[in-house]
């Protein structure tokens, strides 16, 4: 069965395309018929043409993108695709698009990012006629990006070599919302956020990531206009993400971070556009005095923080506390009283409002749907509230607003149902399918469950886990993911495995993720100690990586502020928090942990999970039927012998 035109292509059932015989047989590099591609490019297809939410857990090696690609771009209506990461955006964007459009040559897609990835020409040519650059290093960074200004399409940072993600020139150059003038800017007609909106109007697919997505969907609800045009239909590529994503973007946060950019920015447009502003500066430098006082009060600490004790916070603090909310009142008056005062400083005074009004949600809010929690992270103090259920939130403003929602991931089910995730998320009624993977596990892969080690939670669990992981990088010749639930415990058990092997080690922190991915993938025998960002996202292929290790199941943190509010509400609600949220959340950690080892046919190796409660606790079941059927070892002969048949 042979489809020889766009036209066949958009009509001709789906077997056409996916089939032993069909098109992607024929042009596709390596293209493997797989019943279960098949499968989901119907499901979906059907649920755009009956307007119905659909979960589809694909497993890896399913070919889920291009199972949604097709049936999205036949439906002829336009549709968001929102990813797990920008990597995957561009992935799609960059790579699956425009193979996709050898079938259909008229396919309109655009790549949207968040704002501030993007540049804004206006602020680019300020700084040319007031400049504001500090050093020979952001003097030639700034020709760089002025001579790239008159050839770019896009304006996309990501075109720009060896721009780095902490570059304070850019940061003053990005086109973000807070300090974006709209119509009013001389630029707009030039400008690449009015470009990406005009590209995206005219497009088929739109391809954000859920970052965007989720900001953008707050937006629809604030008095500013959205990033994204209509649509009728959305996918998530990685949905598992999406509770998370969503409740920082309905969430509120202050940081000394806003404070400074406010005052830096205030600083920068009265310097540009050559301003009177004695009494600003005052005010600036109050603000700057007042927020360095107030988060001071907030000391060095090990995660997330409950704020719960806001009120005796107040009690003590209420000077400092109401010195800063004045200051940023007074910063407000100064700015409205600029004679002549152009858009720009407008914007100023809108954002001193904002983070006022923000200050006081999170400060002095009684909301009970919220919890409050503050961090440390470097120099960053960040005080948020944050939605402790989500589930209503987008049961009004996605799938209540949305024609058709695809939730898509490797990892969506728990014990073989949606179950879990519909309650978190809000969906009442979708279409349900859950696509084996077509690897054949029991051959690929070996799960080691060791029964001798004490309780994870036992003083000495560190020193008998960095044992057994010697013996298991010694089988597996290194190569290996060795995975962790805390920094303390990784820290600790690194020390112990590094003085007793010679295979180069290296850990999470000592250097950037993505350098530290791809020192793993050139350097022989190497192995990395990493924590959560390393569970998912993350692609090896072949005997590079030949075992991922995880200390012990992966359950959130209980005393995480937003863990510890969602576990309370669920238990005061009559339900079983352990049992409806804790195990399952644990469950999908687990599956993206493990599913890092096995990406395509010929990938061999061992999967270790040096928690016993696995096997001795009856929610182990929970997850040995939620993983997929590898063969199980409980002796480290087993897995040696297991290894020398891969090598």
């Amino acid at each position: 069965m042979v489809v020889k035109s766009r036209e066949t292509a958009e009509k001709a059932p789906l077997e056409r395309i996916f089939g032993s015989s069909g098109w992607l047989a024929r042009h596709h590099p390596g293209f493997e018929y797989r019943p279960g591609q098949l499968e989901m490019a119907e499901a979906v297809e059907s649920s755009i043409e009956n307007g119905q939410h659909l979960m589809v857990e694909a497993g890896t090696g399913t070919g889920k993108t291009l199972a949604y690609l097709v049936p999205l771009i036949r439906s002829g209506q336009r549709v968001v695709i929102s990813t797990g990461t920008k990597n995957l955006q561009e992935q799609l964007f960059y790579k699956d698009i425009p193979f996709i459009r050898k079938l259909f040559p008229k396919l309109r897609a655009t790549l949207m990012k968040g704002r501030q990835n993007y540049l804004c020409r206006q602020k680019l040519y300020d700084i040319e006629r007031q400049p504001v650059l500090n050093g020979l290093e952001e003097v030639d960074l700034y020709s760089r990006l002025r001579e790239w200004e008159s050839q770019t399409e896009t304006g996309d940072r990501a075109e720009v070599d060896g721009l780095r993600d902490s570059s304070e020139l850019w940061s003053r150059v990005d086109a973000r919302r807070e300090s974006c003038t709209g119509q009013k800017c001389p630029q707009f007609e030039r400008c690449f956020i009015t470009w990406m909106h005009q590209r995206a109007a005219e497009s088929d697919l739109i391809i954000v990531n859920h970052h965007l997505f989720f900001a953008d969907l707050a937006l629809k609800q604030s008095d500013y206009a959205s990033l994204l045009p209509d649509y009728s239909a959305v996918v998530f590529d990685e949905a598992h993400e999406i509770e998370d994503v969503a409740t920082q973007y309905f969430g509120l946060k202050v940081s000394n971070y806003q404070m400074e950019e406010l005052a830096r920015d205030t600083e920068a447009t009265l310097k540009v556009k050559a301003l009177e502003g004695g009494e600003v500066l005052s005010a600036v430098r109050e603000l700057r005095r007042r927020s360095e006082l107030f988060f001071e009060l907030f000391p060095a600490g090990d995660g997330r923080t409950n704020f719960d004790n806001r009120e005796s916070f107040l009690e003590v603090h209420r000077g400092t506390h109401s010195a800063l909310v004045n200051a940023l009142i007074r910063l407000e008056t100064e700015l409205l009283g600029v004679k002549d005062r152009p858009e720009e400083i407008n914007n100023l005074a809108r954002r001193a409002v904002e983070i006022r009004q923000a200050l006081e949600v999170v400060m002095e809010s009684r909301d009970r749907t919220l919890v409050y929690w503050w961090e440390r992270r470097g120099r960053g103090v960040f005080i948020e509230a944050s939605p402790i259920d989500v589930s209503p939130i987008l049961r009004e403003r996605l799938f209540g607003q949305v024609r058709t929602v695809i939730l898509t991931s490797a990892t969506l089910a728990v014990g073989g149902t949606f179950d879990f995730l519909k309650r978190r998320l809000g969906l009442e009624t979708a279409r349900e399918k859950v696509l084996e993977s077509h690897f054949d596990f029991a051959r690929q892969a070996i799960l080691y469950t060791p029964l001798h080690l004490p309780d994870p939670r036992s003083t000495d669990f560190a020193s008998r886990a960095a044992g057994e992981i010697v013996n298991l990088l010694k089988a597996t010749e290194g190569r290996a993911f060795v995975l962790f639930t805390s920094y303390q415990q990784m820290r600790a058990v690194y020390e112990r495995v590094r003085r007793r092997l010679r295979y180069p080690m290296m850990m999470q922190g000592s250097a950037p993720r993505n350098a530290l991915l791809e020192k793993f993938r050139s350097t022989p025998h190497a192995v990395l100690f990493a924590t959560s960002s390393f569970w998912q996202g993350v692609d090896v292929q072949g005997q590079q990586l030949s075992a991922v290790i995880v200390d012990r199941l992966p359950f959130a943190v209980p005393t995480d502020p937003v863990v510890a509010a969602r576990i309370r509400q669920i238990n005061e609600e009559g339900g079983n928090a352990f049992v409806e949220y804790q195990i399952p959340e644990a469950v999908i950690a687990l599956k993206q942990g493990f599913g890092r080892l096995i990406r395509s046919e010929t990938d061999r190796g061992v999967l270790g999970i040096l928690d016993h409660r696995i096997v001795k606790m009856h929610y182990g079941k929970i997850f040995f039927d939620s993983l997929p059927p590898y063969r199980r070892a409980g002796r480290l002969e087993e897995v040696s012998d297991f290894m020398q048949e891969c090598l």
